[in-house]
């Protein structure tokens, strides 16, 4: 009956992941796995999201034997209902104490078996050098073999378990092969010690991925727990996602904005930092529509719902942001698939170095297998598979810090390939605050009878502009029908009226003019034409400016006089003007289709195909419609083009600082295999050059990206 059930999308979270390698293979056996459809892991914030019509008990347990039989200690979970925290670690969300007693007490426990065989190995040692002390060989060994037990176990019954599961090239399969091998080589202090410093490079190693992970998730702490819900002068607490559309909250000073709404009572300043990067509050008074997740600084403020919470700006950030590190850049692929194949071939080199040699020289195995055990740990891959991913994720935490959206790391990667930088006018370039500069009272009295039922900005303008002086008589119209790209057309007191451009209303202008024309047709007649103007953005002219190296095109559906007269002021290389959205789209096709990687970006809910169809769509998110932020790959929160530098800039250094760790990685992998293999490493340096070189990478990756500012 399952089968007859239609599939939910089912979110979990692996808490306790902290091995990039293990995520790999958990991810790609789930992905193969028929059952779980469209399934995508994240291993930044370690959410699992696929569809399925199972049972979510049923789910959890199928998904926590897939976990363990690849990594051990990580707990398949959901999150309370409501709950979007998926950084909980070691305890449930519900139980976690941050106090520092229980931090110190959690530390001491977790490294208790490890530091009690640092003391066993330090006892061995200080009576090695007692004199006249003979320590029997039985008791040494047996202790240096308790110690080695105490201080590897975890990484001894993760190989165990692992090849058991036919999976046998991994960290903890080179690990206990190197360390087993000292063993029996008799180098007992050394198979300890490396054990032990390989469990401190890993503690150290998550310390940095869970600081990444934080610096990264603070950026979403910008969801209201709770808002307040005004009904007949009381106000009540409720949770923001049982709010609807229409509901007064009131906003008090200090408190963050739960839902996106329009303000109805009082005036404040709102800091809009996580939302758009500005970090100088700005003014709202009555009238002003206001996002969720900006935060009242000044006065309490009464607010009317807009949208409710899964519509809402705060959801739709937190949903952009979780789930951008989900579509991996080409170079993240390529690491996952190096890796792979990566390890199996340093095993069979390792043996080769172990066997060949001796048996063409003098025959000395013990030094050789000795060679071949450091080569192996010094092979392990987790610098690479760790550091790359980590290193995508902070560029996109710089992004959102910025009022950058960026939906997966593949968009920073495409983004330093771009040839071609193509804009919307309106609304992009342009303010899309239009007023009207010219036209006759007829011509207004029709086409705001036709235009109130239009949110088009240049519709607003036209209403606007009769309404101060006059009322709009709506109820005269009827059959109203809007021709996308062209203009409306409807019946005005029984006879055909026509609003729109030159070619909708069958007339031609001759007459030149620098705004945009919106013409008037009335039962066959033409009435005449309004005029509307639109400010271009001051900052614009900056964005063009500093895209001199590269090919510019305006796309817009006004007439050319004013296409010409905008890009002229910019400095834009190319326009294109009277264009219908069939017209960008084919235009975008055209360049594509010349092997041109183009950037378009848009604001309207006529670019949205447009936006799909690039190589990478950019939105304007702030007065953009909901459809094109749906289909754009990255969202401009406060509206301003000029972010797009500021793109530019993290995605080249992103690019950048993920070659930096590929290469150090390599490079110092390199060097130390052939010191190895020559004798001139030893063990200590094996683990350096493995956890020691993923730590270096990490911390790389999350200093040098997550700042990156304007």
């Amino acid at each position: 009956m399952a089968n007859n059930i239609e599939k939910q999308k089912v979110t979990l979270y692996l808490n306790g992941l902290n091995c990039s390698n293990c995520a790999n293979k958990i991810s790609s056996k789930i992905e193969k796995d028929k059952r779980y459809e469209n399934s995508s892991f994240s291993f930044i914030t370690k959410k699992l999201t696929f569809f399925s019509n199972e049972k979510i008990e049923k789910l959890i347990a199928e998904i926590q034997t897939i976990v363990d039989s690849i990594e051990s200690g990580v707990v398949v979970k959901t999150l309370r209902d409501g709950e979007e925290n998926f950084n909980c670690e070691e305890e449930s969300c519900e139980t976690k104490n941050h106090s520092f007693f229980n931090k110190t007490k959690r530390i001491i426990l977790n490294n208790l078996t490890l530091t009690f065989a640092f003391l066993l190995v330090v006892v061995m040692f200080i009576l090695g050098h007692v004199p006249n002390l003979k320590v029997p060989l039985t008791v040494s060994t047996t202790i240096y073999i308790i110690s080695y037990l105490l201080s590897g176990y975890k990484v001894l019954f993760a190989s165990l378990k692992n090849i058991r599961h036919g999976h046998i090239f991994d960290e903890n399969f080179l690990m206990s092969i190197a360390t087993i091998g000292a063993i029996v080589l008799g180098e007992y202090v050394e198979a300890v010690m490396v054990m032990a410093l390989y469990e401190v490079g890993e503690a150290f190693e998550n310390y940095a991925v869970d600081k990444s992970r934080k610096n990264i998730t603070g950026l979403l702490d910008i969801k209201s727990e709770f808002a307040n819900l005004v009904i007949s002068s009381k106000v009540t607490t409720v949770d923001p996602k049982s709010v609807n559309v229409g509901d007064i909250l009131l906003v008090k000073a200090g408190e963050k904005v739960p839902l996106d709404g329009v303000i109805v009572e009082g005036d404040t300043y709102l800091d809009n930092k996580a939302l758009t990067g500005e970090s100088v509050p700005m003014f709202y008074e009555v009238g002003n529509e206001i996002l969720s997740g900006s935060i009242n600084t000044s006065k309490a403020i009464k607010i009317k719902v807009t949208k409710n919470y899964t519509n809402s700006t705060v959801y739709k950030i937190l949903d952009l942001v979780e789930n951008a590190s989900s579509k991996k850049a080409p170079t993240e692929k390529f690491i996952t698939k190096f890796a792979k194949y990566y390890t199996p071939f340093v095993v069979i080199a390792a043996l080769a170095l172990a066997i060949i040699p001796p048996l063409l020289t003098d025959g000395n195995f013990s030094m050789w297998v000795s060679r071949a055990l450091i080569f192996l740990v010094i092979s392990c891959p987790c610098a690479l598979v760790l550091s790359v991913p980590i290193g995508y994720f902070a560029g996109l935490g710089s992004a959102s810090k910025n009022g950058i959206l960026v939906k997966g790391g593949n968009y920073l990667d495409v983004i330093n390939s771009i040839d071609v930088f193509m804009f919307d006018k309106t609304g992009t370039l342009t303010k899309g605050n239009f007023k009207v500069k010219e036209s006759s009272q007829r011509a207004l009295e029709l086409a705001s009878a036709l235009e109130v039922y239009s949110s088009h900005p240049i519709a607003k303008a036209i209403t606007s502009h009769f309404e101060q002086n006059n009322k709009i008589i709506s109820s005269k119209v009827s059959n109203l029908e809007e021709v996308s790209g062209k203009g409306i057309k409807a019946l005005y007191e029984g006879k055909v009226l026509l609003v729109g451009n030159e070619s909708f209303v069958n007339y031609v202008d001759d007459e030149k003019s620098s705004g945009t024309s919106v013409y008037v047709n009335y039962d066959g007649n033409y009435i005449g034409r309004i005029i509307v103007e639109d400010e271009i953005k001051d900052d614009s002219k900056l964005l063009i400016d500093n895209l001199s190296d590269k090919e510019t095109v305006m796309l817009t559906g006004d007439k050319e006089s004013t296409g010409l007269t905008v890009s002229k002021s910019l400095g834009i290389k190319k326009v294109y003007t009277d264009l219908l959205p069939s017209d960008k789209l084919n235009i975008i096709n055209e360049y594509q289709n010349k092997g041109k990687k183009v950037l378009f970006a848009g604001d309207g809910i006529n670019d949205a195909p447009v936006l799909a169809a690039s190589s990478v769509g950019i939105a304007m998110g702030g007065i953009g419609s909901d459809a094109a932020v749906e289909a754009a790959d990255i969202v401009i929160m406060n509206d301003e083009p000029s972010k797009i530098i500021t793109l530019r800039k993290i995605s080249k250094k992103t690019r950048k600082v993920v070659l930096q760790n590929i290469w150090f990685a390599l490079g110092i992998k390199a060097i130390f295999l052939t010191l190895g293999a020559l004798g001139y490493a030893n063990m200590y340096m094996a683990v350096f050059a493995d956890t020691g070189v993923a730590l270096l990478c990490v911390l790389n990756s999350t200093v040098r990206l997550i700042d990156i500012q304007e």
